[in-house]
């Protein structure tokens, strides 16, 4: 048994700040919604969720009827390659809130509206480890830079299972990380109830297990090296062998080691999660082992689809190992990509020395005693500056190094772009915050010092003199800014400044989007990578398209879903009587949403309307995304 300290209580102005994120996040999600085209993916959800809110209709007036193999069978196996969990809460939002409540102003926005909130909640998740974990000033920042990335701003909006798995996932890893901490069976069961909805939400969960794993066992490591260590400078309060002498203040009770409580989550998992993933998707209630390798054959085998990286399609393997940090160091803020490295590596410093240090102690031959003092002497001096039994950057790290480590393979596909790693970003967000914290406390010692001599020598004297003339009068002055909310605040919106503009100016645009390190969406047109897909954009020309397809007009959908298109009229944002169409032959207007591998649909409009100028463009800073061509025949 080894001695650590419960966390203090989750106190009620965290929760009540969480809470604020996450309803903030979801109101700007719904304000920002109505000129968001809808996704090819999520038009397939919308149909499936219509076919199990049929079910869930009869399971009301019919249960017996509902529960037969053939009926589950009729509603579940529509889009059954992917988990039920997320399509019946789209499902029920229509249902309930739309249908029966009418709370939406567009029909579409009552599918979208659970991913909206499972997004909030993601952004409070963060805040919440953020604040436990380090402090509230870390929260904070890390929850602000993650709701402001703009690929994940984009994601979630949308009827799809992207930024639920996201939420999903940081949620079983914190479950996890709590129950290291301590709390009895409450955290360990919470991890197997989370992971089991990480499971029917998409097949990403299966990295959890890889991440939770490998962090018990470097857990379980490093109690064998650092607590017999720990242990001998405790014993008594004395020095051992020339090791300063360990503190004499009374010790807290004896608790569980982090490895135990570390296989008591993974036991949870392992019964809990599989538990709650059956009981969520009535597909595989029976034939169940079939199903589920059915499932899983999907995915360890996924097709390909086409994917522009650096002027090449790619649509067979091998596919480029550069492409998931490519990506993201071109789709991320840099200022979030400074602060997680500066973050990381923080962490790295603070937490590995130490331990390499007691291994050292315990390796020593006694023989060479000066050598053995000194390696205990160097191990009491690393001693890092708080328990953390649940090794919270290490675990940060493997979520992180799990995800990415995928792109690894050749083999990978990279059709959908930056949401497959997207469960990485929560962590990355977290080690920014914890360096932005840090940060923050560094600039409040520098206040402090100018406080205490604003006429000190040299350089001393000088930085006094640039804080009087920036308001911070006198050492009264300095010494508030340097306890109070201002120096955060005002540190915390030049760092946030940035990715909220980025994410805002890219809406309703944000796959086409690029940061300046690649110089924004011109740069990277030139650098020949990837401008949009999933057909979207099609929401973008609604406006145009009202105003000049003639009464009972055909407009060539090219890559919108049918359903997707279908949605738009729906919601009243396109006019009813404009019939989509499949093909280019005697339609009135076609779209051409740009893509390299789609190159031949607009040289097809070409040739079936007689002419290469389109009538209508829009897109991102002058870059092409979506292109509108008029049949002069017609």
């Amino acid at each position: 048994m080894n001695r650590t300290a419960r966390p203090a209580p989750l106190a009620l102005a965290d929760g009540l700040v969480a809470l604020a994120f996450a309803a903030a996040y979801v109101a700007l999600l719904l304000a920002t919604a109505g000129d968001l085209g809808y996704a090819r993916d999520e038009g397939f959800y919308f149909f499936a969720a219509d076919r199990y809110a049929s079910w869930f209709k009869l399971l009301l007036e019919a249960p017996r009827a509902a529960l037969a193999p053939e009926v589950i069978d009729a509603a579940w196996s529509v889009n059954h390659e992917h988990p039920g969990l997320i399509k019946s809460l789209f499902a029920l939002s229509n249902l309930l809130l739309q249908q029966r409540l009418g709370l939406f102003a567009e029909e579409g926005t009552s599918y979208r509206f659970p991913a909206m909130v499972l997004s909030g909640a993601g952004v409070a998740l963060v805040y919440l480890w953020g604040a436990q974990a380090r402090d509230r000033i870390a929260g904070a920042c890390a929850a602000v830079l993650f709701a402001m990335l703009p690929r994940y701003f984009y994601h979630a909006h949308l009827a799809c299972f992207d930024a639920p798995i996201v939420t999903v996932w940081a949620l079983c890893a914190y479950c996890y990380w709590r129950a290291l901490q301590g709390g009895g069976l409450l955290w360990p069961v919470l991890t197997g109830v989370a992971f089991g909805l990480a499971l029917d939400t998409k097949h990403n969960s299966w990295f959890l297990p890889i991440v939770c794993v490998a962090h018990a066992i470097a857990v379980a490591l490093r109690e064998r090296i650092v607590a017999p260590r720990s242990a001998a400078e405790g014993a008594s309060g004395a020095a051992v062998d020339g090791a300063p002498p360990a503190s004499s203040a009374p010790r807290p009770p004896l608790l569980p080691r982090p490895s135990h409580r570390a296989l008591a989550a993974l036991a949870a998992m392992a019964t809990l999660g599989p538990l709650v993933f059956f009981a969520l998707w009535p597909w595989i209630w029976h034939d169940t082992l079939p199903r589920l390798r059915e499932y899983a054959s999907f995915h360890l085998n996924h097709e390909y689809y086409n994917m522009e990286f650096l002027g090449r399609n790619h649509w067979t393997p091998p596919m480029p190992r550069a492409y998931a940090p490519v990506m993201t160091a071109a789709t991320v803020p840099l200022v979030t990509l400074v602060l997680f490295v500066a973050g990381l590596c923080a962490g790295a410093r603070e937490r590995l020395p130490y331990p390499l240090a007691c291994a050292a102690a315990r390796l020593a031959p006694a023989s060479r005693r000066p050598a053995l003092v000194a390696a205990r002497a160097l191990a009491a001096r690393l001693r890092p500056p708080a328990d953390d039994p649940g090794g919270t950057a290490l675990l940060w790290f493997l979520s992180i190094a799990a995800v990415y480590g995928a792109w690894l393979s050749p083999r990978t596909p990279i059709f959908g772009g930056t949401k497959h790693w997207m469960t990485a970003y929560p962590f990355m967000t977290l080690f920014a915050g914890a360096a932005f914290s840090a940060a923050v406390r560094r600039a409040r010692i520098g206040l402090r010092a100018l406080s205490s001599d604003r006429r000190g020598p040299g350089g001393l004297a000088r930085r006094a003199g640039l804080a009087r003339r920036a308001g911070l009068v006198g050492r009264a002055g300095l010494a508030r800014a340097a306890r109070g909310p201002l120096l955060p605040a005002l540190l915390g919106a030049a760092v946030v400044a940035a990715p909220i503009a980025e994410t805002l100016h890219a809406h309703p645009w944000a796959l086409s989007s690029y940061t300046p390190l690649v110089g924004g969406a011109p740069g990277a047109a030139t650098l020949g990578l990837n401008r949009t897909f999933w057909g979207y954009t099609t929401g973008a020309v609604v406006a145009y398209l009202n105003a000049h397809v003639p009464p009972r007009g055909t407009v060539y959908i090219h890559d919108t879903a049918g359903p997707a298109w279908d949605m738009l009229q729906r919601d009243g944002r396109l006019r009813k009587d404009i019939r989509g169409v499949g093909t280019l032959a005697g339609a009135d207007f076609a779209l051409y949403h740009h893509e390299k591998h789609m190159l031949g649909q607009a040289y097809q409009a070409w040739v079936a309307f007689g002419t290469t100028a389109p009538e209508h463009i829009a897109g991102l800073d002058g870059v092409p995304v979506i292109l509108v061509y008029r049949n002069p025949a017609r």
